[in-house]
């Protein structure tokens, strides 16, 4: 058997579960239920089939480089400097995965998908890599189990000759975009549809010659990104160059609905999508009056409502059918089934400029996380910075603001302009306009200090980068 890896796509804006989720930070890098992320829970459940060593994420550059740093340490990662849809993201990993003369079987997964029953998960994967393994382009088909008009659906051939008796392998005969209510239920009284999960199974070389058949743009730009990584540089410097002429298009739209290698397993595991907040209250542990309650919450008299609290505490009283999430800046109250429509929400927040749909009061960033107290747009910003013992900031200077930092626990070692010093507990050091200064924590526990900025601007893309230990060229 060829060597097998999973390829993770976590790119992805964040809209469909704010304000929890966030541009920024969204929902494969949050944990939704318990402390795992879901793309930590995408990765743990691939085990024995796929070793981690050979899990290759594919993901924004802002996100690698900015709050999602720390979730991707561990693993293989291409990073795309511009969101470009499936179908570039797909053609990338399958040209980086065979750069060493391989052509391994790619497992294909989103990586904020949630999946109830692993077991059955881990069967259905491994008769995919046995079909894949003879040229087949895998989807798992999940069995519909009511008319719902957020999936896409795959139709199988009512004849559909069986690859694999034993594995249940059909014949697929056509995608289609997700439909109206009544055209879902003529889907299910006919038979022979499942929802589409996104999930797919294929040698790495098959899918790059039905990319070249059916998205040549798509391909001439991998074809640019591997001469130019041939020549000089690394696969990722040569996917900086090159990627942002990718045309954005879907693998289905773009591949699967015109191919004649596709194939389908049925399955049955559990999937989910987690596509709105009603979705995260049906798979998630609901008590007696159904309601499903997460964080600092009291509920009286209410039923199935989801009520999530990550901040302060929320109280509720005689709510029903009600999702009702807390964070720091932003809550949202909405029928459970409306919860379809926050976009629209985050719609409006980009048409007013806003920022809570980017990013939340606290900022995780590689060397720890600042947190916004409070903001005047008259000039002045209070921030409160954590740095993780042998973390540190870039070196930095800034064009509009001074920074005056005063150390609560911790001790910093603080370069300000040519001179290096140490700053303790209740002592504080100031930063001029334009110089450049470093705040470092050398020692074996948090940093904490509390930065006052002053200035005429104060947005956080106010900064020159000297030297970073993190790669980044803008933003801290």
């Amino acid at each position: 058997m060829s060597s097998v890896y999973a390829v993770i796509l976590a790119g992805g804006s964040g809209s469909r579960l704010w304000p929890l989720s966030r541009q920024n930070l969204p929902k494969q890098f949050l944990a939704l239920d318990g402390d795992a992320t879901m793309l930590q829970t995408t990765i743990d459940r691939l085990s024995p089939v796929i070793a981690v060593g050979n899990v290759l994420i594919v993901t924004q550059e802002s996100h690698a480089k900015g709050e999602a740093y720390h979730s991707l340490l561990a693993y293989q990662s291409l990073f795309e400097p511009v969101g470009r849809n499936t179908a570039p993201a797909i053609a990338l990993a399958a040209a980086r995965l065979m750069t060493d003369g391989s052509d391994p079987i790619m497992v294909v997964l989103p990586a904020d998908h949630v999946i109830q029953d692993a077991v059955e998960f881990r069967a259905c994967l491994q008769r995919a890599i046995a079909v894949a393994e003879s040229g087949k382009l895998v989807t798992f088909g999940i069995k519909p189990t009511r008319p719902d008009t957020g999936f896409g659906y795959i139709k199988t051939k009512p004849d559909s000759s069986i690859l694999n008796p034993e594995s249940c392998i059909l014949d697929v005969e056509r995608f289609t975009e997700k439909p109206d209510h009544a055209t879902a239920e003529q889907f299910l009284a006919e038979g022979g549809y499942f929802w589409n999960s996104g999930m797919f199974v294929w040698r790495a070389s098959v899918i790059l010659a039905e990319i070249e058949l059916h998205l040549p743009d798509v391909y001439r730009v991998v074809q640019a990104i591997l001469a130019e990584s041939a020549i000089a540089g690394t696969f990722q410097q040569a996917v900086e160059m090159h990627f942002a002429a990718m045309p954005s298009i879907s693998i289905d739209y773009g591949v699967l609905e015109k191919s004649a290698r596709v194939s389908l397993i049925p399955c049955d595991f559990g999937w989910n999508d987690v596509g709105s907040w009603h979705a995260v209250h049906e798979i998630s542990a609901k008590d007696a009056d159904g309601n499903v309650l997460q964080g600092n919450v009291i509920a009286i008299g209410c039923k199935n409502s989801l009520i999530r609290a990550e901040k302060r505490l929320v109280a509720a009283i005689g709510i029903e059918d009600l999702c009702v999430i807390e964070t720091t800046d932003a809550i949202l109250i909405s029928r459970s089934d409306q919860t379809q429509r926050v976009r629209e929400v985050v719609d409006v927040l980009q048409e007013r400029g806003a920022t809570e749909h980017v990013c939340h009061i606290k900022v995780n960033r590689p060397w720890g996380s600042y947190t916004v107290l409070e903001e005047d747009p008259e000039g002045f910003k209070l921030k409160r910075i954590e740095v993780a013992p042998g973390a540190r900031l870039s070196l930095q200077s800034h064009a509009h603001r001074s920074e005056h930092w005063v150390v609560v626990s911790g001790t910093a070692t603080v370069t300000n302009g040519e001179e290096i010093m140490t700053v303790q507990k209740n002592q504080s050091t100031y930063i001029p306009i334009g110089t450049k200064h470093r705040l470092e924590n050398r020692g074996n526990v948090p940093l904490h200090i509390v930065e006052i900025q002053v200035g005429e601007y104060l947005g956080e893309d106010d900064i020159q980068r000297f030297d970073d230990n993190y790669g980044r060229q803008k933003q801290d």
